[in-house]
């Protein structure tokens, strides 16, 4: 059975995005990145809703830029080579290859989907990994904090959630980002 994964950087109080919206302070450093695209490899689906898909698509022509670092260009052919879901209500039409739109977030397909899949699965954006999460559909969560405050905004985990995690493995960055790899054991 295929892993359903939550991968996130935050600020160190636990936000995506600032009040603002802005999440400039959450872009990898060329390490974070590579460490990144080993993490992204093993996935053969993105479960994404409609703001993250939005973020997300740049990647679908980020080859046909100018002068990439080989880092970015390889992070481009991982997520070219998956298949997307976007779970939204209100978008008409996808600008990526390999992607489709669900209007609804429906948890035993996503069962149905873990059990069928010979790759993991990854689900982007808080508020559709609030929903997995509350599912209980999430097995493991890739937590990136970064060294930063941001006194609120978007959570990056919801709100009254109960979670019980294993901690799989830890890693510190030079930038002073640290990865945190949990199995989630309970609700």
């Amino acid at each position: 059975m295929a892993s359903l994964i939550y991968s996130v950087i935050m600020s160190l109080d636990g936000y995506i995005a600032d009040e603002d919206g802005n999440f400039d302070w959450a872009a990898p450093d060329e390490e974070v990145h590579r460490f990144v695209n080993e993490l992204e490899r093993p996935i053969g689906t993105y479960l994404y809703g409609r703001r993250m898909y939005e973020v997300m698509v740049y990647w679908e022509t980020a080859l046909t830029a100018a002068d990439q670092p080989g880092f970015i260009e390889d992070y481009a052919e991982i997520w070219q080579g998956a298949d997307k879901i976007v779970y939204s209500r209100t978008l008409d039409a996808v600008s990526s290859a390999r992607t489709r739109i669900q209007r609804d977030f429906d948890p035993e397909a996503i069962r149905q989907m873990k059990a069928a899949a010979g790759r993991d699965l990854s689900v982007g954006g808080p508020d559709l990994a609030a929903q997995a999460l509350e599912a209980a559909l999430v097995d493991e969560l890739h937590l990136f904090v970064t060294p930063v405050v941001v006194g609120g905004g978007k959570r990056a985990l919801p709100h009254n959630l109960r979670l019980t995690l294993e901690l799989l493995d830890e890693r510190r960055f030079g930038n002073s980002v640290i990865h945190l790899h949990y199995r989630a054991t309970s609700l």
